[in-house]
């Protein structure tokens, strides 16, 4: 209980400081960012990022981090922030390497601290909920599980990083495949975000429908050659986690 206590004490402060820290940064960049409907409005956005330089790229390794830690912030606007300002593959790249380092950091606390870490971040009942699915009635198949949870769109990924932690899967896979199984949604992210900036909206809302539509008619696909039904299985329950 009295770790349990330091590490919620933790979650504060860390919460508190990433607050404050949005609010300086929106403070900064408030009187570009009221100009983003315009063409040069935009040019000077992105421009203010790049000057940051490396300190640009901390920053927004830190939202990254920040997005993990606390899932109740979104990841999709970091994503779209990552191309706007270094372009769909920059952004892509940037983006995938940071979910790396968060991924293993995250996943390797969990190993280590174990259970009472995980409580502080996710509520006791919701992990109770995800793990006494019928989904985690198969060990054997938890990789593929992982594979499939993660490449559908909508799922709680970041509680699934540290769900994965409490799981017998190995480490070195889980990272690969809760990387490559994320490729369709931050690639759409940051495409979205790079069209954004040259005010062309409209083609990542086309770039979104696309990537639904391949991950449709994969999991279908997926769902059809499954003779096990797990893949049935885990369509259903990615609705109720």
């Amino acid at each position: 209980m009295e770790k349990q206590k330091k590490y919620k004490i933790i979650k504060i402060i860390i919460f508190v400081i990433i607050i404050l820290f949005l609010i300086g940064f929106t403070i900064y960049l408030y009187p570009i960012m009221q100009e983003l409907f315009k063409p040069q409005g935009r040019e000077n956005f992105k421009i203010k990022i790049q000057e940051s330089g490396f300190i640009g790229i901390l920053m927004l390794l830190g939202l990254q981090f920040a997005q993990i830690i606390l899932p109740i912030l979104p990841g999709e606007p970091i994503e779209i922030l990552a191309g706007m300002c270094y372009g769909t593959i920059g952004g892509f790249c940037f983006i995938t390497i940071s979910i790396i380092i968060t991924t293993t950091i995250i996943f390797f606390l969990v190993r280590k601290i174990g259970r009472n870490f995980v409580y502080t971040v996710v509520s006791k009942e919701k992990i109770d909920k995800i793990e006494n699915s019928k989904l985690f009635k198969h060990p054997k198949k938890i990789e593929y599980i992982m594979l499939i949870l993660y490449f559908i769109p909508g799922t709680p990924k970041d509680i699934l990083t540290y769900i994965a932690g409490l799981l017998p899967i190995n480490p070195k896979r889980f990272i690969i495949i809760s990387t490559l199984a994320r490729f369709p949604s931050v690639i759409s992210s940051t495409y979205a975000g790079a069209t954004l900036i040259k005010g062309d909206w409209h083609m990542g809302l086309i770039m979104y429908a696309i990537i639904f539509l391949i991950v449709g008619i994969v999991a279908l696909i997926a769902k059809k050659f499954d003779k096990s039904n797990i893949t049935k299985d885990i369509l259903d329950e990615s609705k109720k986690i």
